[in-house]
């Protein structure tokens, strides 16, 4: 598609990176792609997931700088934990670099004290089988049997 066109609708519809209801009530987002009839594509949403892996692998880089070293499988217990916690964004609600004592233990590589450590918090009953995966990850160093890793 030709840049002018990009600009054209732009122009019309308006570019919004957060969500909003439009003229008529319906959720849309970006440059008046109506969420609630069109929704996303499984490629807009895998390309969604990308961007936002990159982000956490950004900000564990930032505030964590040790995290790169743990080895593939505790490298995505940490990202799984930025993605669902927020390590620097949202600001006003990131919780990640809270949990200072289980990260300490990641960090000097106590694995199974930081994960019964995680199982004592209250995010493990909040976020339930997913807490029970990662520590059992963080553990082992191991994939789940149900993931087919490469």
């Amino acid at each position: 598609m030709s840049e002018p066109l990009n600009e054209l609708l732009i122009r019309h519809e308006g570019l919004r990176l957060k969500p909003y209801k439009d003229s008529v009530g319906l959720l849309t987002v970006g440059v008046g792609r109506n969420l609630d009839e069109v929704g996303l594509t499984k490629e807009e949403a895998l390309l969604l997931l990308q961007n936002d892996i990159e982000r956490v692998r950004c900000e564990l880089n930032q505030a964590l700088p040790w995290w790169i070293k743990l080895g593939e499988v505790r490298e995505a217990v940490m990202i799984s934990l930025g993605f669902n916690l927020g390590v620097l964004t949202p600001p006003d609600k990131a919780k990640l670099l809270t949990f200072k004592t289980t990260l300490g233990l990641i960090e000097n590589g106590q694995y199974a004290q930081a994960a019964d450590r995680l199982l004592t918090l209250p995010w493990a009953v909040q976020v339930g089988k997913r807490a029970h995966d990662l520590t059992e990850m963080l553990r082992t160093g191991q994939w789940p049997a149900w993931i087919s890793a490469s």
